[in-house]
């Protein structure tokens, strides 16, 4: 069955809470207690998700439906998933699995695969009910796939940056410019056992590196991947500072 078309004179029926909803219910027939919580977790964290960034990527026709619902006093205001259809919910897969549960969300690495584990669900779910096409639900499968197995590499390679970062008492006051890379995000470019090559990417094209890291830490990094941090060098070496997050991409 084809995805039903889209409206933008009044918020869609069925909308995104009422899918959510129905698949959540279609779960909890087949899951065990403790992973059903998961899922209904996973699905609470998307759906703050989706109502807090998702109008980023609406057209002009889109913004208007959802400013005049958002807006609305009392009873009439509307939340994003209560103004759109099923066929905004893969599309928000990037940024969740992404930004979001990196960024947002203080989560072990079990929720973190979780979040990877139900969103690829959900996509074929939605292929089987009619909600979206075979071609969309492959991939948010195969984005969610990839999200369970890197979302928790990455968790833990953050987690033992930042522990070695707290270990460093170097004062960045005390170094110069050319010895410092201040905090901002970079993308690994290259990796060798405990050492990293990166760029930022939000101005410049210089490579820094090696930068000296533990072994376990480098072993689950991938070139692609971001992190947010500071750099110093002393005597030739360039070590983290200051850790933030790390982005699998």
């Amino acid at each position: 069955m084809a995805p039903k078309a889209v409206s933008l004179s009044v918020p869609a029926n069925p909308n995104i809470e009422q899918v959510l909803h129905e698949f959540l219910a279609d779960q909890k027939h087949r899951l065990k207690p403790r992973t059903f919580s998961n899922y209904e977790s996973v699905i609470d964290l998307f759906r703050s998700h989706v109502n807090g960034y998702a109008h980023d990527g609406l057209s002009r026709a889109e913004s208007v439906l959802f400013e005049k619902h958002y807006n609305a006093k009392g009873k009439e205001h509307r939340e994003f998933c209560e103004i759109f259809g099923p066929d905004k919910i893969v599309d928000s897969f990037s940024g969740f699995l992404g930004y979001f549960m990196v960024r947002k969300v203080l989560a072990g690495e079990d929720l973190k695969r979780a979040a990877g584990t139900v969103t690829k669900k959900l996509s074929k779910w939605l292929a089987e009910k009619g909600y979206t096409s075979q071609e969309v639900a492959l991939e948010g499968s195969e984005e969610g796939g990839a999200a369970a197995r890197n979302l928790p590499r990455a968790e833990r390679a953050a987690r033992i940056l930042y522990d070695a970062a707290n270990r460093v008492t170097l004062d960045p006051n005390t170094l110069s410019d050319e010895d410092y890379q201040d905090f901002d995000h970079y993308t690994i470019v290259k990796i060798q056992p405990g050492k990293l090559w990166v760029e930022s990417f939000t101005g410049g094209e210089e490579i820094i590196g090696p930068v000296h890291v533990h072994e376990k830490a480098a072993a689950l990094l991938r070139a692609g991947w971001n992190i947010s941090c500071s750099f110093g060098r002393t005597y030739g070496h360039w070590r983290v500072l200051e850790m933030g997050n790390v982005y699998p991409d």
